[in-house]
């Protein structure tokens, strides 16, 4: 005789469910496109450039006969004091020229640096002085402006006892 096997009741009335799937998402191919766009962006990006002036030093002279004395109308000095001030003359110190205050603004100093005292003459050179009290900023603003008005030959110099004479008898930088 034949037996018909039958399978046990589970008890859930013997009809088939779909099979759910899985609902977890797999993060590796995220985790590794994110792995990759670091990577590119740290090796194709380039950190920002320190913004320097370039400045290039005279070289010590071994002779000192072999300098060339500046001719006092071709030389403009600058100075600059403490507390933010600037002052200006025409000439060399010792001839005890006029000194002028002015300041840093486009209608002080580079009205000054374009005038055409300045600019007509192309030998005209800006000395700059820096006091021991002047700051930091005030070199690079009147190097700045320098470079604005396109002056062409300039240099730093030392703030010397002539200079502060100078001050003295005008009553200026006090």
């Amino acid at each position: 005789m034949a037996e018909i096997q039958e399978k046990g009741d589970s008890g859930k009335g013997g009809k088939k469910r779909a099979k759910k799937s899985s609902t977890k998402v797999d993060m590796t191919p995220l985790v590794d496109l994110a792995a990759l766009l670091i990577t590119f962006f740290m090796l194709t990006t380039t950190f920002n450039k320190p913004q320097t002036m370039e400045i290039n030093m005279p070289v010590d002279p071994k002779d000192e006969t072999e300098q060339i004395e500046l001719k006092a109308s071709n030389a403009m000095t600058i100075l600059l004091g403490e507390d933010d001030n600037l002052y200006y003359y025409f000439g060399l110190a010792a001839d005890n020229p006029e000194v002028v205050e002015t300041d840093y603004s486009a209608n002080g100093i580079r009205k000054v640096l374009l005038s055409p005292e300045v600019k007509s003459n192309d030998m005209m050179t800006v000395m700059i002085k820096p006091m021991e009290t002047s700051r930091y900023k005030n070199m690079v603003d009147i190097l700045d402006e320098i470079k604005i008005t396109d002056t062409k030959k300039y240099a730093l110099v030392d703030f010397g006892e002539a200079d502060e004479k100078l001050l003295e008898q005008q009553q200026l930088g006090q």
